[in-house]
């Protein structure tokens, strides 16, 4: 297989899949996906491994299959990260303007400034996100630099997530022979995708339903604004399938991706599915009715926490544009309406745009997040960083993070 410089590789390392895939910029700036991998995982749990052979197993067999398609091999990632260590803060700085006028060198201080918050040991800084600028009380600025003043301020928003989960990616990656260029945070990659610019200036909820988290990303005046991750996704609707029809884990899967439906009222009382039974027993034939009435209320209860997160930082009514549904769990029947009942509002599935070549194998929620790993590398790790503060300097603050996670790995 050939390399090339311009090959972007997106690792989503999730609970219920590992999905890699391959992108190459082509002469116009835009991404053309080549290749695209995908393997069961069955080394995480709720987003953070906890098996590291099984991982890297899984890690393994989506990239071979990435490669294979691509006919190009990638010896770099970007590695997506979630679970319920991710923690977002909103910070502020203040600095004085030298000279009077906002370069470069201001803005990269009033970010310093802003991202000194006491953070506990065990936690690393992710991302910082700018959401605005003012300069002399003058607020809602996106590129100050140029500007003239005496007092630059910034608002940012601050990830942080657990050392130990970052480094257990960073180490599967290493044993499956990768490097890893970033880490990026699995709900920020998916909205690189799936949102438009618009959604992002009037205001928009991306609500990523996975296999064992559901994350969250609340965008607003083109700025992130809040981020979250509920414990909760797609795995606990499989498990309550699996006791209430008395089926197998994967039977219930298979059951939940055919003929799940998310509200009961849609469904057809004559309709009938038939259910393997555990142990040998023979199939039974019930009511998709049935079936029904196990996923409504669970996955009512995963839209409603989601909701109850906006509600918590009065951000529901901030969200003018409506809710975003995507991940690997927003595919069942219904889901839209019944989040357009819990919301009041709105509610759109979220696919992969902005990209070409193999364009009809992504475009699905499933692969929100692998696209966005992909477009983010393009954004700002393969192409030229435009950015509101220093790139240069930020760039290699994020490689020294991942070297020095990596040395402290291994």
């Amino acid at each position: 297989m050939s390399r090339s410089d311009s090959i972007i590789c997106g690792l989503d390392v999730g609970t219920t899949k590992i999905c890699a895939i391959i992108g190459e910029l082509n002469a116009d700036g835009v991404v053309d996906i080549i290749g695209v991998g995908t393997s069961p995982s069955r080394g995480l749990r709720r987003g953070v491994v906890v098996n590291i052979d099984h991982t890297v197993s899984s890690i393994k067999k989506a990239i071979d299959d990435a490669e294979l398609m691509a006919g190009r091999r990638s010896e770099t990632v970007f590695a997506g990260i979630s679970g319920g260590h991710i923690k977002g803060i909103n910070s502020h700085g203040v600095i004085a303007i030298k000279n009077r006028e906002v370069t470069h060198q201001e803005v990269s201080r009033v970010i310093d400034a802003a991202r000194a918050v006491a953070i506990p040991l065990d936690r690393e800084v992710i991302h910082i996100l700018p959401q605005e600028f003012m300069v002399d009380d003058q607020g809602g600025i996106k590129e100050p630099v140029g500007m003239a003043g005496v007092r630059l301020e910034a608002k940012v928003h601050i990830i942080t997530g657990a050392v130990s989960a970052a480094q257990n990616i960073i180490r599967c990656a290493h044993r499956s022979g990768l490097i890893v260029s970033d880490l990026i945070l699995q709900q920020m990659a998916a909205a690189e995708a799936v949102l438009s610019s618009d959604e992002k200036e009037l205001g928009v909820a991306l609500i990523d339903i996975g296999g064992g988290t559901t994350d969250i990303a609340v965008f607003i005046e083109g700025a992130i604004q809040h981020t979250a991750v509920i414990p909760v996704g797609g795995d606990q609707l499989t498990n309550d399938i699996a006791v209430g029809l008395r089926t197998p884990t994967g039977e219930a899967e298979k059951i939940k991706k055919r003929y799940g439906c998310a509200l009961a009222t849609l469904v057809n009382r004559d309709e009938t599915i038939h259910v393997p039974g555990v142990g040998g027993r023979q199939p039974r034939v019930l009511a998709r009715s049935v079936l029904a009435e196990i996923t409504e209320p669970r996955l009512e209860e995963i839209i409603g926490l989601a909701r109850r997160e906006l509600e918590k930082y009065n951000l529901l009514n901030a969200v003018a544009s409506g809710i975003v549904l995507t991940g690997g769990s927003v595919a069942i029947q219904g889901i839209m309406e019944l989040a357009e009942q819990l919301f009041d509002m709105p509610v759109r599935l979220g696919y992969p745009t902005g990209v070409s070549g193999l364009v009809d194998v992504v475009n699905s929620p499933v692969y929100a997040t692998g696209v966005g790993l992909v477009l983010w590398g393009a954004r700002h790790g393969c192409a030229d960083l435009s950015s509101t503060y220093d790139s240069s300097r930020v760039f290699n603050r994020v490689f020294e993070r991942m070297r020095r996670w990596f040395t402290e790995a291994f």
